[in-house]
């Protein structure tokens, strides 16, 4: 379970985030739904262990991880995080960019692993080509497969679906919703468009100007 009491952040005088509270448990999957600037990134930077917050605490199970000006790296909170951007290693083949993070798995059951999420994604084929020899759809797909690989308790996804074409999108979908299957894991999906919340079945929150104006409680 995922815990945010009261988090808060500035950034140079602004405020990203105002006494934010959200609760998600094992197995669930939401949206965080807002217009750029509204927060939503902060948030999930703030679970991942990627941004302090300055007020509020972050809590995974019955262990908290951040605190007004402190936080855990991200390594010890088993999370994925799927950025806008693929963000690969450029010098690590698709195959190897996945295999990097995945050190708290057998070494036996690694490319088992691996192989497995590249039939699923669709990818196998490209497995061993680098990320500049793969089009942007397919470098955000290995993305995905480099959050799923080692196993996470969390998946933060961060607008996945920017910029990709209509058919993109579908199989980005069909990917994404096997991850909501999973009862294990939970899913924070960071989007500003409602299509996809629907088209992806999630409960969601709503933030607007770093606070949430959602009535549903999650």
């Amino acid at each position: 379970m995922i815990r945010v009491n009261d988090v808060s952040k500035e950034f140079n005088g602004h405020t990203a985030l105002d006494h934010v509270c959200l609760t998600v448990k094992d197995g669930d999957a939401i949206a965080v739904l807002g217009s750029s600037g509204s927060g939503k990134t902060t948030l999930l930077r703030i679970i991942a262990g990627l941004e302090i917050p300055d007020h509020g605490e972050v809590w995974l199970d019955d262990r908290m991880v951040s605190g007004p000006g402190w936080a855990e790296p991200p390594y010890t909170r088993s999370t994925g995080f799927v950025f806008q951007a693929p963000a690969l290693w450029p010098h690590m083949t698709l195959a190897e960019n996945v295999l990097f993070g995945m050190g708290q798995i057998q070494r036996e059951n690694r490319d088992a692993i691996v192989s497995d999420l590249f039939s699923r994604a669709g990818i196998s084929h490209l497995a061993g080509r680098y990320p500049d020899e793969v089009s942007g759809g397919e470098a955000r797909r290995a993305s995905i497969i480099r959050a799923m690989a080692p196993q996470p308790k969390v998946i933060l996804m961060d607008e996945p679906l920017t910029n990709l074409d209509s058919k993109l999108k579908d199989d980005f979908i069909n990917l994404i919703r096997e991850i909501t299957n999973d009862s294990s894991v939970i899913l924070i999906y960071v989007t500003h468009d409602e299509r996809e919340v629907d088209l992806l079945g999630l409960d969601f929150i709503r933030l607007k100007d770093g606070r949430r104006c959602d009535e549903i409680p999650i």
